[in-house]
């Protein structure tokens, strides 16, 4: 079969097609501003990229157009489509139908920490022996790809609660009918779909229901807003990570009996030798053991997969080194991951070192400036702090005002990249956070820093 992704190049549509490949399909795809990681692995498949949404590709004659949730009407490909009456679906729906029907999903659903907490959980999997096919948004350093079908019955996905189309407003882990599923954390975010916490706890219930009463549900017992989730209804075992006010006896009051059992095993093994940084990549590590256990692996197993983990490409990751200046290149764009991220790099080098944050306001959410607000306490462990303005419908310059002169703004890239190298100095630490390219100011940075 001949399949057509419009919108190829996201993290989870890349994936897919990458699936699709080793299934024996022929792949083709389209999209706008192509960028790596995802656009290198495309290639390396074999798989045609095709720049922008021209009409002109109906003429390509697939058996199936597959549509990512970034195409929406108006778009000239989709309305061709449309106008012809040619067969279509959204990318979840395909890969339900496909790839994991008949499977023991596990999936890995938050606001924060999804693509770490799914690459540690296929990882462990793999080292377990379990042949586990799985589906990251991003790419794994262990695996150097994306996806994989795998030949067992497990098969790991990264569940996102953004719409599935813009046909299907279902947000895009309900197509996934998971046995085991990781409720990780949850925040207001996607604030251009969703119009407020409640909304998005309303579609975590969704995913819950869709949960049998043999699976699992591997719950963050910090986050309120996943309690109020499961007080709506659960059918499944859950288990429990991190920290709760709460004792054993009350949790088993209420039919919980291994919530504390089961964590309590993997608190013990979890203390592995590994080059991850900050407490969150500590409890995406223990919601990976939980899971897995549910598909047999030993806790003491997965302690030892975990103390090879790599992580994925763009988590804290050293894009290089320059008149004695390390940049490094990070996925973060909510406030919460920024400040996160800054954290865990604050920990590594010590007060003594400086950190220059360096971000885009890019996703959707931040673009509307609906979190502008707290972006001052995201940046607040950065010694300094560089802002790139863009095409930004909100003024950055004064969200910022409260930091004073540890805040700057650029209203371009180059612009962005002289003011960094103005104030940069050997030993500093520069940061840069997007969830895109960030028109390629890593390369930038590094040979202005040269």
């Amino acid at each position: 079969m001949h399949i057509h992704i419009l919108g190829i190049c996201g993290t989870f549509m890349g994936g897919l097609a990458a699936l699709a490949r080793e299934a024996g399909h022929r792949v083709t795809g389209c999209d706008a501003g192509v960028y790596p990681p995802m656009s290198d692995q495309l290639r390396a498949l074999g798989i045609d990229l095709i720049e922008g949404f021209d009409a002109d590709q109906v003429k390509l004659a697939p058996d199936l157009f597959v549509i990512g949730n970034v195409v929406s009407r108006g778009n000239p490909l989709m309305e061709a489509i449309l106008d012809a009456n040619l067969a279509y679906t959204s990318g979840p729906q395909w890969l339900a139908d496909n790839v994991l029907r008949g499977r023991h999903v596990l999936a890995v659903a938050g606001t924060h920490g999804k693509t770490t907490t799914t690459s540690m959980l296929a990882w462990i999997l793999d080292q377990a022996g379990l042949d586990n096919g799985f589906l990251v948004g991003g790419v794994p350093q262990n695996f150097g790809v994306s996806a994989r079908l795998g030949g067992g019955s497990p098969f790991v996905i990264e569940a996102d609660e953004y719409d599935t189309a813009f046909f299907d407003k279902r947000s895009k882990f309900v197509h996934y009918r998971p046995r085991t599923a990781i409720l990780n954390n949850l925040e207001f975010d996607h604030a251009d779909i969703f119009p407020d916490l409640a909304a998005i706890e309303t579609q975590f219930h969704h995913l819950v229901r869709t949960v049998p009463a043999s699976g699992r549900l591997v719950v963050n017992a910090r986050e309120e807003s996943l309690q109020r989730v499961l007080e709506r209804g659960c059918w499944s075992e859950v288990v429990r990570f991190g920290v709760r006010k709460e004792t054993p006896g009350a949790l088993r009051a209420r039919g919980e009996p291994h919530a504390f059992d089961v964590l309590r095993g993997s608190l013990k093994i979890a203390r592995v030798d590994w080059p991850l940084l900050g407490e969150h990549n500590q409890l995406n590590a223990l919601a990976a053991i939980a899971a897995a256990e549910h598909v047999g692996v030993d806790p003491e197993v997965a302690g030892k997969a975990l103390a090879t983990f790599q992580n994925v490409r763009r988590r804290l990751e050293l894009s290089g080194e320059a008149g004695g200046v390390k940049v490094y290149d990070d996925f973060a764009h909510h406030p919460t991951a920024i400040r996160t991220t800054i954290n865990g790099l604050r920990r590594k080098v010590g007060d003594s070192q400086r950190i220059l944050a360096v971000f885009e306001p890019r996703s959707n959410t931040m673009k509307l400036g609906t979190m502008k607000a707290m972006l001052p306490w995201s940046l607040e462990e950065a010694d300094l702090s560089f802002c790139h303005q863009g095409n930004l419908g909100w003024d950055a310059r004064e969200a910022l005002a409260p930091m004073g002169d540890k805040a700057i703004v650029a209203d371009t890239i180059d612009a962005l990249v002289a003011a960094v190298r103005k104030e940069a100095r050997p030993g500093d630490h520069v940061l840069c956070m997007s969830n895109g390219g960030f028109g390629g100011i890593h390369g930038k940075l590094l040979a202005a820093l040269a």
